[in-house]
């Protein structure tokens, strides 16, 4: 079965990211020394704050 023409997208996101990813949010993270991959009882992947994505 195909799909209507209507319904396809021209492919990719077309609007801006506001956040970064999880991974991103972690690498930048750990870039800026705020978190230790190494200690996880003081550092937990799950609830990191949202970082918004820089302009430029």
């Amino acid at each position: 079965m195909s799909l209507d023409r209507s319904l396809k997208t021209s492919g990719g996101i077309s609007s801006k990211r506001s956040v970064l990813t999880r991974g991103e949010r972690i690498a930048k993270m750990i870039e800026d020394k705020k978190f230790d991959p190494k200690d996880p009882k003081k550092s937990k992947p799950l609830g990191l704050p949202k970082t918004l994505v820089p302009k430029g």
